[in-house]
């Protein structure tokens, strides 16, 4: 039997049927996270967040050419481009496992017999498809992410150490090893998730190279295993760069040379280094230091892709992100200094007292002909610091979930035992374990959890949580049941991996111990680097799917135990075929059929839609403020990509308090003019007004913006403030602002219409609502302050009302964003007026212009587009509230007709139920009785269903779980009574207060507070 050429036919199949399914399911366009960013930057080769995956973009960009010049087209492409890396990722998975299979099965001079030949393509079969369908690689899979990519380099390298072990005794052997260094050098340009498995293959350089392992020669490999991983991450990724931009430093500012003679001086001499030392290693016959040089060679031309970042940045393209255009800028975006450090080994914790301030090493930036200190890197100094620190983090929320979590008091100062017990409880217990067992056990939906009870648990595929009614599912409440996402593996891909792993130590120790530490370097060790603080703004299971890929492994050859242990009574060949049938039913196939409808994304176009009704909500030549991620990266993209909107310039308050952003912003984007600023470079250049004080001057009345923006600009020494370290920095000397309008300036530019010239106010004044002004807050000051009202001024919908600077009761809703306007204070209604609207853009946005991402009829919706449904809902009731108070209700039913045109009907959670309640208030006042009957009676069977598993959940646990629900619950319940009470809805109101009754009843114990809204 010609065993390579099976082995062939079977790996390809699997990559067909891993790549099909990835095409059928991807996202037919931008997705949300970093995805837009992402496509946009490889469409027109720009710079990405730090630290960069140029290789990636390359790729990507690659791809991009088969939509062939539509540009509606290029994301799909980008995505197809992660679907056909994640099916190669499968194909190099399979030959992985047949090879460590066969290498078990078949020992020297045995024979390849059919029932051996089944069982090996059954194994790799089993654990190659079994990864296909985990949650986690196909969620990366189906969207233009660098996560596919990084997966596909593991496997290769994994592979190709497995395909050097074979070969190591010939000749050349060694050449896998050289093309082992070269992929990983290439795979730092997309991830550096890759160089993981570096201590790993130490380990089977090791066993293949001795007779016999002895403990000693296996902490000896697993230190250099480890020195190796931390010699690329550190000293070729960081520190070859670091030694450039230090010599560069030398050469410009002490020799006189130009920028960049350093660098050049650097790589000459490290070139020269590598010649010499390789042909040293030749003439002398030393094997090893030339196989190390070559290798190390390798890595770093790998590494060059990072070339393009620099050449890129130098073009000062529209997506320019930390600007690397000089050897500093560089060593900080590969440093990912903008994220800031955290500690790993010793360090405070959340209460830890701040004793001082010490200055770090020196920040350089480029000059006009020196590198110049930009400051001082300051670290503070604390008291009580302790190993591990794991809850380090002194942010208010995070402080209080530390507490909570382990069930602290205020007064204890956390040990090291403290931290010990929340990284094994919460961040390996809770964190890492939870993704493990989404994967492989099972998963009650995908709502991000923080130890809820009722978000992202993974047991209710079994049992409920906490053992509540074993078996019973019928309890459980709509959030779960009518999840896609509540998958029921039934722990049958879990237990296939266990045995599969007990098989391999019992088979085959070295190769088990080999898995079993690539599994612990992608997974724990992941966990112990990172040191996750609690509450983020996304799941980061992404990070963990190498160990994913690890066990996947071992669930493949737990074929290989299935045939041995229960049907060695069998024939060989059919026990064989049974056992790969028993694994292909029990990972693969339950994990596809549980999975799919909760990862077809391809009929899903809310990111994209969202994107261009934020654009679509800004008038021409707009500036737009946006926030978040989820608010920019598809904005970057359809703007960049499809072109939509040119004229619009975004502006990313997030990266507003950075000197190379600010640059971006007084260039010219696609059709978007230079932004108004008056700033300086030097005024806003890195270590220059970075943060500056609010000192009362108790001025009387408001002080005019500009200037206050002229003082913050000032530098005479007598407009500044002496500060603690013996510097000066310019400052607030109030914080009641104003701007003086001119009505005839205003209307001639549009901003508002002549028949509306009595609504604007003489003088725009309001209260700043910060202790401070960061430089892109002076940035925000500049441009309203200059702007004379020739740009209109938007905030996106989703940005936090803190970043408005105090401006909130100027600040019209006209769709997705929040338009700046000079218009009187409306003081004739007694209720405060939670939401200003412009009604009739508004109007004239959601029945004419917007789009709504296929968002009712979609087979799928993640997380983040299902609570946009939330969004889009608040703009139907708003919009439907404003005309029924402006009489015009024959508008105001086209408006909820529309909305039930293109809104889903089903609940999304709790918060679902607060706009679908204002909207049956709308239809009760527009006569739609049975409408709004219909939603009130939904709305309280949905509410009941909830609210009765968490008083389920807490009668297990003896305390209240998921509080913020029960609160919205209940008040929700109790107006939605009055509601109806007060519609003349007499069956629906008893309806609706037997619910209310029945829950305040069961609550009562752990919820006596009042509901509250």
């Amino acid at each position: 039997m010609n065993y390579s050429k099976v082995n062939n036919i079977v790996g390809w199949i699997c990559f067909l049927i891993a790549t099909i399914t990835y095409v059928l399911t991807l996202e037919p366009s931008a997705s949300f996270w970093d995805c837009g960013e992402f496509i946009a930057s490889a469409f027109k080769m720009q710079v990405v967040h730090q630290p960069g995956a140029p290789l990636f973009l390359m790729i990507q960009r690659f791809f991009s050419i088969f939509a062939f010049g539509d540009t509606t087209k290029i994301a799909y492409w980008m995505n197809i481009g992660s679907a056909v890396s994640s099916g190669a990722t499968i194909l190099f998975l399979f030959w992985t496992i047949t090879a460590l299979a066969k290498k078990t099965l078949i020992k020297a001079g045995d024979e390849l017999t059919t029932s051996k030949l089944i069982s090996i393509m059954g194994a790799g079969a089993v654990g190659a498809l079994a990864y296909t369908f985990s949650d986690s690689f196909w969620f990366s899979a189906v969207e233009s992410e660098v996560y596919a990519q990084s997966s596909l380099f593991t496997a290769i390298v994994f592979w190709g150490i497995l395909k050097w072990e074979a070969h190591a005794d010939e000749p050349k052997g060694d050449r896998w090893l050289l093309f082992i260094a070269y992929v990983m050098g290439l795979s730092i340009g997309v991830h550096l998730l890759n160089l993981l498995t570096i201590p790993a293959m130490a380990f089977v350089y090791y066993f293949k190279r001795t007779d016999k392992a002895t403990t000693s020669g296996i902490f000896k490999t697993l230190f250099v295993g480890i020195l190796i991983l931390a010699v690329v991450q550190y000293g070729i990724i960081q520190y070859l760069v670091s030694f450039g931009a230090y010599f560069d430093l030398f050469f410009v500012n002490t020799l006189g040379l130009g920028f960049g003679t350093g660098v050049l001086f650097f790589a000459v001499v490290l070139i020269g280094l590598f010649v010499w030392g390789i042909r040293y290693s030749i003439a002398h016959q030393k094997k090893l230091l030339n196989l190390g040089l070559i290798s190390t060679v390798l890595i770093i031309f790998g590494y060059a892709s990072f070339a393009m970042i620099v050449i890129r940045a130098k073009a000062e393209p529209n997506l320019n992100n930390s600007a690397p255009k000089d050897a500093f800028s560089f060593l900080s975006y590969l440093n990912r200094e903008q994220y800031g450090d955290r500690p790993l080994g010793y360090g405070p914790n959340y209460n830890s007292e701040r004793t001082g301030v010490t200055d770090g090493k020196t920040i350089w930036r480029k000059g006009d002909k020196k590198y110049e200190v930009a400051g001082k890197k300051s670290e503070y100094e604390y008291s009580n610091n302790s190993l591990l620190p794991r809850m380090y983090s002194d942010d208010p929320r995070h402080a209080a979930f530390y507490k909570e979590w382990m069930h602290l008091d205020d007064s204890k100062k956390p040990n090291v035992i403290d931290n010990i017990g929340f990284l094994t409880s919460y961040q390996i217990g809770y964190m890492y374990m939870r993704y493990f067992m989404w994967n492989f056990a099972g998963r009650q939906n995908d709502e991000q959890g923080q130890g809820s009870g009722f978000e992202g648990e993974w047991l209710s595929g079994v049992k409920a949580i906490d053992g509540i009614r074993l078996g019973d599912q019928s309890h459980l409440p709509p959030s779960t049941v009518d999840n896609k996402a509540y998958n029921r593996f039934f722990f049958l891909p879990l237990i296939l991996g266990l045995l599969g792993a007990i098989w391999h130590f019992k088979r085959n120790q070295k190769d088990a111990g080999v898995i079993a530490l690539l599994f612990f370097f992608t997974g724990i060790a992941i966990v112990l680097y990172l040191n996750q603080k609690p509450m983020e703004p996304r799941e980061r299971d992404y990070a963990y799917v190498g160990s994913f890929y690890a066990f996947a492994i071992w669930i493949g050859l737990g074929v290989l135990a299935i045939k041995e242990w229960l049907f060695k009574k069998l024939t060989p060949t059919n026990g064989a075929i049974g056992a790969t049938v028993i694994g292909l039913l029990a990972a693969p196939t339950i994990m596809a059929e549980q999975g799919w409808d909760d990862h077809d994304r391809s009929t899903k176009l809310v990111a994209h839609d969202i994107a261009l009704d934020y654009l679509q909500s800004c008038a021409p030549n707009a500036i737009l403020f946006t926030y978040g991620d989820n608010d920019t990266y598809p904005l970057w993209y359809i703007q960049e990509v499809e072109n939509v909107r040119p004229d619009i310039r975004i502006v990313n308050l997030s990266l507003f308090d950075t000197d190379w952003y600010i640059n971006g912003l007084r260039q010219k984007q696609n059709e978007s003019a230079p932004l108004p600023l008056t700033m300086k470079p030097a005024q806003y250049v890195q270590g220059e007004r970075d943060v500056m004080p609010f000192d009362d001057y108790k001025i009387a009345g408001s002080v005019e913006l500009k200037n206050v923006v002229d003082l913050l600009l000032s530098d005479n020494a007598d407009d500044k403030v002496a500060m603690q370290d013996g510097t000066k920095s310019n400052f607030l000397p109030t914080k009641n602002l104003k701007i003086t309008i001119d009505p005839q300036q205003i209307i001639s530019t549009g901003t508002v219409p002549a028949a509306d010239a009595g609504k604007i106010t003489p003088e725009m004044s309001w209260t700043f609502n910060k202790g401070y002004v960061t430089k892109g807050t002076l940035a925000m000051f500049d441009i309203l302050a200059h702007n004379n009202w020739k740009r209109p001024i938007y905030f996106a919908s989703t940005v936090p009302s803190e970043q408005y600077n105090g401006l909130d009761k100027y600040l019209y809703s006209e769709g997705l964003a929040l338009r700046l306007l000079p218009l009187k204070a409306d003081t004739t209604s007694k209720e405060e007026r939670v939401e200003l609207l412009n009604t009739p853009v508004l109007y004239n946005n959601v029945m004419n212009k917007f789009k709504w991402g296929n968002i009712k009829t979609a087979s799928y919706l993640d997380p983040q587009s299902s609570d946009d449904t939330f969004i889009f809902t608040n703009l139907f009731t708003s919009l439907s509230s404003s005309l029924i108070k402006e009489g015009k209700t024959a508008e105001a039913k086209k408006v909820l007709d529309k909305y039930y045109e293109v809104m889903p009907e089903r609940f999304f959670g709790i918060r679902t139920v607060v706009v679908k309640f204002y909207l049956a208030e709308n239809l009760y006042k527009l006569g739609e009785v049975a409408k709004a009957n219909d939603i009130m009676t939904k709305s309280g069977e949905y509410i009941n269903k909830e609210l009765t598993y968490l008083a389920d959940i807490s009668q297990s646990k003896g305390s209240l779980t998921g509080a913020q629900n029960v609160q919205t619950g209940l008040y929700y319940l109790d107006r939605m009574v009055k509601t109806s009470k007060a519609a003349g809805q007499i069956k629906v109101t008893a309806q609706l207060e037997k619910i209310f009754a029945g829950l305040e009843s069961r609550l009562s114990v752990y919820y006596p507070q009042q509901p509250q809204e």
